[in-house]
């Protein structure tokens, strides 16, 4: 059995609980690093500290699952204390269309910051769900320690966090 899930932010929860139930589950600390690579990644904070990323599913859903989420949309002075710090936004994008570039577009209009499109489509999550169901023996990640961009402990959906490696 498997669970189709990167550690997505449970700061090694999802692995306790995968060891727990002997499930495999997809590698890397978020869907970013399936999505695009863990060095590509890697590489990309390092050039541009400050970088928010976005999936398909998070554009769709930003406003639900970040503004809300976090209180913008009744509270939008809080927003700098949240995102002041970013200074690019970088969607990964798996499949385009018109309404979703639209839609990332203004995503970045909120932040009043450049979009970076970075075409990555479903190969990496491919190749990665392949593995995941065809490897005969579990495979576990490590439980990643996280060294997150100045300011604290790791922010909203889309904050850049980059393994302690």
């Amino acid at each position: 059995m498997a669970l189709g899930y990167a550690d997505c932010g449970s700061y090694g929860a999802l692995d306790e609980l995968c060891s727990r139930l002997n499930l495999r589950r997809l590698p890397g600390l978020h869907c970013y690093d399936v999505l695009a690579g863990p060095d590509r990644l890697r590489r990309m904070f390092e050039r541009e500290p400050g970088t928010y990323l976005l999936t398909d599913f998070l554009i769709r859903s930003f406003r639900r699952s970040v503004l809300a989420e976090l209180g913008l949309d009744c509270r939008p002075e809080l927003w700098p204390d949240y995102f002041g710090h970013y200074r690019r936004v970088v969607w990964l994008a798996q499949s385009r269309d018109p309404a979703l570039d639209a839609e990332a577009a203004a995503v970045a209009e909120m932040f009043g910051l450049p979009l970076t499109v970075v075409d990555v489509g479903t190969g990496g999550l491919e190749r990665e769900l392949e593995l995941l169901l065809t490897e005969p023996r579990a495979r576990l990640p490590d439980a990643p320690h996280l060294r997150t961009t100045p300011g604290g402990p790791p922010g909203p959906p889309g904050a850049s966090a980059i393994p302690d490696r």
